[in-house]
């Protein structure tokens, strides 16, 4: 049940208002990455992982570092390091119910981005994650993908959203802080809007790596 009026119950009526895909948009995907798509995540210094529960609860989570921080292992198969976060092991935990993944790569500038899908497993064999040091640190775990599919995704939203267009930002006036934003959501006890400020700002300059 939904709340929302005349919801679209069956991919007849899906395809009845929307169509179907031209045959470019069914060529395009491959069941590897070709040398397209390891140059395109050679280049990347920010993706998003899709992951969901058993019960289909879904998570996305951001991931990034420097270009080149995702390692591309051979056709079939990424290493993404797992850089220290808030311990929630959101994404971690939906992968030790349900392997599948969708991942999108992209890269300053440019519209298009990459999705990948494929299934997802949590690594912690030390070769592999010894050729993800940074800062002198070496990852704890990653999460290993195994590509099913990969294909070039087409620049629409980019050019509706301008999101590589300063120009076309919207402006921040009357956009509460961060940490006001965490503040009002938690209501932690005995603690100020400042203090988270200062927790955020000390988690960003001391715990990247």
């Amino acid at each position: 049940m939904t709340a929302f009026k005349k919801p679209v119950t069956t991919e007849a009526e899906l395809r009845a208002l929307i169509g179907s895909p031209s045959p470019m948009a069914l060529a395009k995907q491959h069941g590897t990455l070709d040398v397209h798509c390891r140059e395109f995540v050679a280049r990347s210094p920010f993706l998003l992982l899709a992951t969901s529960g058993a019960t289909g609860q879904c998570d996305v989570s951001p991931k990034g570092d420097a270009p080149g921080f995702v390692l591309v292992l051979d056709e079939r198969r990424l290493l993404i390091p797992d850089r220290p976060g808030n311990k929630r092991l959101d994404g971690m935990q939906n992968l030790l119910q349900n392997p599948h993944v969708g991942l999108i790569f992209l890269i300053p500038g440019v519209e298009e981005t990459l999705r990948v899908n494929g299934r997802g497993w949590i690594v912690r064999d030390e070769d592999l994650l010894a050729r993800c040091e940074a800062k002198g640190k070496v990852p704890t775990l990653g999460i290993g993908v195994e590509v099913e599919e990969a294909f070039i995704h087409c620049a629409k939203a980019f050019k509706r959203s301008g999101l590589w267009e300063p120009a076309r930002w919207p402006a921040l006036d009357g956009l509460a802080s961060p940490a006001q934003m965490l503040y009002d959501h938690m209501q932690p006890p005995g603690k100020t809007v400042a203090d988270v400020e200062r927790a955020l700002q000390e988690s960003y300059t001391q715990r990247l790596y």
